[in-house]
């Protein structure tokens, strides 16, 4: 049930009404109407724009309209008043019924309250984490996963076919560096004292995996050329750091459905077969780039590169796709990668990267532009930094990692959940500070507590009732008309604004705003069970009035369903005591 949308399917009812008189001409565009909360609450419950847009096109003035849309609208139950203000803005007061009809609504969908059809079931790949397997996952990478996997459950939770991928990046220079720190490692656990240069990894990680080769290959390796070794170990390595990472991201509540190997697309004609593509469009070609910006000319060595026509689609620049050796860039395997996302009959995709790539997105969207025919959208969501502080002062760097401080690290201080919901108390573009002594702190101040501490609350009234000797098995059939004090009353409004936030919120990839609704809803919880405190008539349960301790609870309950729904799409467990 989405109250917002069901009072929008009445505002059109009456645009069609008034086209069916004569009144509106045929074939207006309704579209753009939209049903929302006012700016101002003191307006009304809710405000369309339905006069305002209609107006010009049908002729007519939008105050005018506004009236005729207005006395249509005053007819249905639902509505207490209808007000037309200014130049032909409608506001609109609901009856506390359609309030009440919220939580009757909520009541009986339980969990798969707020869940949306406007996916439509149609396939999403949502690739996030994609870290290089050279190494444990960082904050970074902690922030980037928290967002890509409570975004995929959002999209989910919205109606699409949501697919959860990990690109791992195993085909580049990077993983013959790996593959030579860790066999320095396997020297060192055969015994032999080694240090590592500049240029390898240093971290103390590495020798887990030095010891695995060692178990695995004993000294047969020891007196071999690189040439000899340097296959083997690089995919003995990979595996063995994938399989690190795969831990790390179970201990953070993610699960992937697709890792998907950069490897697998070389040797097998996709990189070549997706230029082929690009090349009958008329998309490839051979060229010589500009000096990029603030290099001189002279410093610059101009040189004819395989092209990718890029600024068809909105790039600065062309981009190359084959260096002058011959080789590829790293963008040519980038393409095919997301040309196989294409083949394998994605409508939409959405990569979630780090900040550092922010000279990444234009490229890649024009690739998927071109690849597409403009008609599959990517998104690329970018997660700013992190910074850590504990009693005052910047986090120290992980022993372990050697320079940065690692998922794990960032869990075994404060747990998962509140992991999780740190990270989604700002957009994902704005810069994050995550102090460790707030996120543990039992006060207004720190969401994550907040939200929970309501969960709990909500668990305790429950509780309470039965000790007071009051049924609360009957609770989804209470007199819900009971329920008029302006607390209540408030609180069914939130509850009411659900649906639209997870509609809202998906549409525009930012789940960070589940988090922000939680909170909002806890305070107006919060706020109802300390005017309780205050005033015994407003307790939640009340021992001596049965009817009217059900009816509350029936509201209790209600905001219960919707903290653990929101909680679920966060990734976090919902508390029944604290």
């Amino acid at each position: 049930m989405n109250l917002f949308a069901d009072i929008r399917a009445l505002v059109l009812d009456a645009i069609a009404a008034l086209t069916a008189s004569g009144t509106l001409p045929d074939g207006l565009d309704t579209g753009p109407v939209t049903v929302e909360p006012p700016r101002d609450a003191g307006h009304g419950d809710m405000a369309t724009n339905a006069a305002m847009v209609l107006a010009k096109r049908a002729g007519v003035k939008p105050r005018d309209l506004a009236e005729q849309i207005a006395e249509r609208l005053r007819g249905d139950a639902r509505i207490a008043s209808v007000d037309v203000a200014g130049p032909g803005f409608i506001n609109i007061r609901l009856s506390e019924s359609s309030w009440q009809g919220v939580i009757r609504a909520a009541l009986e969908m339980g969990d798969d309250f707020g869940r949306s059809r406007a996916g439509d079931g149609r396939k999403i790949n949502v690739e996030f984490v994609s870290a290089n397997p050279t190494g444990p996952l960082h904050v970074g990478h902690t922030r980037g996963a928290v967002f890509g996997d409570a975004l995929a459950a959002l999209l989910d939770f919205a109606g699409w076919d949501v697919t959860r991928e990990y690109y791992i990046n195993d085909g580049g220079a990077q993983v013959d560096v790996l593959a030579r720190s860790a066999y320095l490692r396997y020297r060192e656990a055969q015994g032999e004292a080694v240090e590592i240069p500049a240029g390898l990894y240093p971290g103390d990680y590495l020798k887990a995996v030095g010891e695995a080769l060692s178990a695995q290959f004993g000294d047969s390796l020891m007196e071999l050329p690189e040439e000899s070794w340097l296959a083997d170990v690089r995919e003995f390595a990979i595996e063995e750091m994938m399989g690190q990472i795969r831990d790390d991201l179970a201990l953070l509540g993610v699960k992937m459905d697709v890792y998907y190997s950069e490897k697998s697309l070389y040797g097998t004609g996709q990189i070549e077969a997706t230029l082929t593509a690009l090349e009958e469009k008329g998309l490839i070609y051979t060229g010589v780039l500009e000096p990029p910006k603030g290099m001189k000319p002279e410093d610059w060595e101009a040189r004819p590169q395989t092209l990718f026509k890029s600024t068809e689609y909105g790039d600065d620049v062309d981009r190359p796709i084959k260096k002058a050796d011959g080789s590829w860039t790293y963008f040519a395997p980038d393409i095919a990668y997301h040309k196989d996302k294409l083949d394998r009959g994605f409508e939409a995709l959405i990569d979630v990267l780090g900040a550092d790539h922010g000279g990444y997105v234009k490229r890649m969207k024009a690739a998927v532009a071109a690849l597409s025919d403009n008609k599959v959208d990517l998104d690329i969501r970018l997660t700013q930094l992190v910074k850590l502080f504990k009693d005052g002062e910047e986090f120290k760097m992980s022993k372990r990692a050697g320079t940065f401080v690692t998922l794990r690290d960032v869990i075994e201080e404060v747990g998962a959940g509140v992991v999780r919901f740190v990270m989604l108390t700002r957009k994902n573009d704005v810069a994050l500070d995550f102090d460790f002594n707030k996120a543990l702190e039992t006060s207004k101040e720190n969401p994550v507590w907040y939200v929970q501490y309501a969960s709990a609350r909500t668990h305790s009234a429950f509780r309470k009732a039965e000790e007071e000797g009051v049924a609360t098995d009957g609770v989804d059939g209470a007199d819900i008309s009971m329920l008029t004090d302006e607390g209540e009353i408030a609180l069914m409004k939130r509850i009411a604004a659900w649906p639209r936030l997870v509609e809202t919120a998906a549409s525009s990839h930012e789940p960070h705003r589940v988090a922000f609704y939680l909170y909002d809803l806890a305070s107006d919880f919060h706020a109802q069970w300390n005017r309780g405190q205050d005033e015994p008539g407003l307790r939640f349960v009340i021992a001596d009035n049965p009817p009217l301790t059900q009816a509350r609870l029936a509201l209790v309950k209600a905001v219960r369903v919707v903290i653990s729904a929101g909680l679920g799409i966060l990734g976090v467990d919902p508390m029944e005591e604290m």
